[in-house]
């Protein structure tokens, strides 16, 4: 099969393109012996079908990072009768062109997508096509993949891919040549700034941009908990209580006969009854948890990121947290994983790959996994809250994980070895989010974690089942007893809370109330229970997910690193809170 591939700079609307050109039939996965991803599909044009793949974004084919070397590694495999189709921001022709000009020093076929051309003409932006195209001697097509404009006409040109094959220039020689081009082709007109301009202005300045941000991310978060509830009660639930629940139980009359296999596949009665989120079995907690109470609010997450990403927000917040990131040795895009952390750990691991270096991937998820509480964890804080009565509860749970999410964010920068490169971020113009765009982008992030994550959720619960029905939890829970007193000043009922952590953050949480209202934890001890139970080792989900995308010796080093601030943090509390 041949290969078209898509090549441009990061945020030329290559994804829209693509989206453009191929159905729902996509697959996402890491290029071998790397966390970078990349997609492809499949497009029929003319009788013949093609590999598609949308290439990460690059800005030189001599490659910088870890996805600019996948780009450049796809290039070099080309066979002769695959093609690129170079993505150019129309509205960006300067930085854009660089590329193009090194593309066509491979002496690859290829034809230009001169993309946004929408924009260009609200920018005052006029570019004279068939001299680009005279100059550049391959197909140049205007088109807008956000809108369709222009995808018919580039299917078209596909037979025509070209390449003059041009000498290879330096990188200044290039660069002259560049600025020749977009001053005989492109004519700017003075204009007006729009109101929308005018916007991108203060949300990217920090004065206005702060606040702007602060109210965004508190929308994003109200909706996004709207969303999940609401796909939960109304969708997921009904469906597994009228549909799936009674396959399970009548499944569960004929293992009854066999205490292990209920044990492992159905789990523990509640209240006499089955329960699909507490009873802890392989085919109950272990399917409804991941396939109903976490991927409703995936569902939600990643539609709203789509819009924030489509809309041309997302790169604003990157720049304006970029200096805050760099403390902890990332850029940025570290705000991504911990956004996506506070709905879900596991989607917010996953965005890691946007990383570079296996440095700042370890960075982020060990921020992440040990102090940014997930959506369902965090209701579950709120209801100790409102159970409590007690506003200086929340207050300091949260503004202890903060401080210990930067915390480790400078340790970990300091001391983890590796490099921290420097990376362009890019601010494109607010566009309106296509729908179609944003749904096929949600559905092929939701079919990773389903036939991904999912799997290992399900055979970690069962793992879990056999260890505690070999008596392994109960020894472990015995051992964990005394050092809770000693260290951290608990009762060692609350050993146990922490303990079921592993198995899903919120039901450890919850464990917490029958000990408050027992009154077997003062408020002081509550706070200190409530936050050890965050940041001690990540749910089962995210460990899975964890072992997928680091590698073994940095698993180790995580588990170290989560030790190490279990006890200090205990301990501290402990000093300060408790004054012993």
């Amino acid at each position: 099969m041949h290969k078209i591939l898509l090549v441009g700079n990061p945020n030329v609307g290559k994804s829209a393109i693509f989206n453009r050109l191929t159905g729902l039939d996509v697959i996402i996965s890491n290029y071998p012996g790397t966390t970078v991803d990349w997609t492809k599909g499949s497009v029929q044009i003319e009788g013949k079908i093609y590999e598609l793949i949308d290439t990460p974004g690059t800005y030189s084919i001599e490659p910088t990072c870890e996805a600019e070397e996948v780009t450049a590694k796809q290039i070099s495999e080309m066979k002769d009768n695959d093609i690129i189709i170079n993505v150019v921001d129309a509205t960006n022709l300067e930085r854009n062109l660089y590329l193009t000009l090194g593309l066509l020093e491979t002496g690859k076929p290829m034809l230009i997508a001169l993309n946004l051309w929408d924009d260009t003409k609200h920018k005052g932006i006029d570019i004279d096509v068939e001299k680009l195209k005279k100059f550049l001697q391959v197909p140049v097509i205007t088109t807008s993949g956000l809108t369709g404009t222009g995808i018919k006409n580039l299917i078209e040109e596909i037979k025509n891919a070209g390449n003059p094959n041009i000498h290879k220039h330096t990188t200044d020689e290039k660069w002259k040549d560049v600025g020749k081009l977009v001053m005989d082709v492109q004519k700017v007109k003075h204009r007006h700034h729009t109101i929308i301009e005018k916007f991108e202005d203060l949300t990217i300045k920090p004065v206005t941009g702060i606040p702007i941000a602060i109210i965004v991310l508190f929308l994003t978060f109200a909706v996004v908990g709207f969303i999940g509830e609401g796909l939960i009660k109304n969708l997921f639930d009904p469906l597994f209580e009228n549909f799936y629940l009674p396959v399970i139980e009548n499944l569960a009359d004929v293992l009854k006969g066999n205490e292990i296999l209920y044990k492992i596949f159905i789990g523990t009665l509640i209240d006499g009854k089955i329960d699909l989120f507490a009873s802890l079995g392989a085919l109950t907690s272990g399917v409804y948890i991941p396939l109903a109470a976490v991927l409703a609010y995936i569902i939600a997450f990643y539609l709203i990121l789509g819009i924030l990403e489509d809309s041309g927000y997302l790169p604003r917040l990157n720049v304006l947290t970029d200096s805050i990131f760099h403390k902890f040795g990332l850029h940025g895009f570290g705000i991504v994983p911990a956004i996506l952390g506070l709905g879900c750990r596991v989607p917010g691991v996953m965005a890691t790959r946007v990383f570079e270096t296996r440095k700042q991937r370890f960075i982020a998820i060990t921020m992440l996994a040990i102090s940014v509480p997930c959506a369902a964890q965090t209701a579950a804080l709120l209801s100790l809250w409102a159970l409590t009565e007690n506003f200086n509860y929340i207050c300091v749970v949260f503004a202890i994980l903060l401080f210990i999410y930067v915390i480790n964010g400078i340790l970990l920068n300091k001391f983890i070895k590796g490099e921290s490169p420097e990376i362009l971020l890019e601010i494109p113009p607010y566009r309106k989010p296509t729908l179609m765009v944003v749904l096929k982008k949600l559905w092929m992030r939701v079919k990773v974690f389903i036939f991904k994550a999912f799997p290992i959720i399900f055979l970690g619960v069962m793992l879990l089942n056999i260890l505690d029905i070999i008596g392994l939890t109960d020894i472990l829970a015995i051992i964990a007893e005394t050092p809770f007193e000693i260290l951290f000043g608990l009762p060692a009922v609350a050993a146990l809370p922490l303990a079921t952590g592993f198995l899903r953050k919120e039901l450890a949480v919850g464990m917490l109330i029958p000990l408050v209202v027992s009154g077997a934890l003062n408020m002081q001890q509550l706070i200190i229970a409530s936050v050890l139970v965050v940041i001690t080792f990540p749910c089962i989900a995210t460990f899975g997910i964890m072992f997928k995308e680091m590698k073994k010796t940095d698993i180790l080093l995580f588990v170290f690193i989560a030790a190490v601030n279990i006890i200090v943090v205990g301990v501290v509390l402990k000093i300060l809170l408790m004054g012993i």
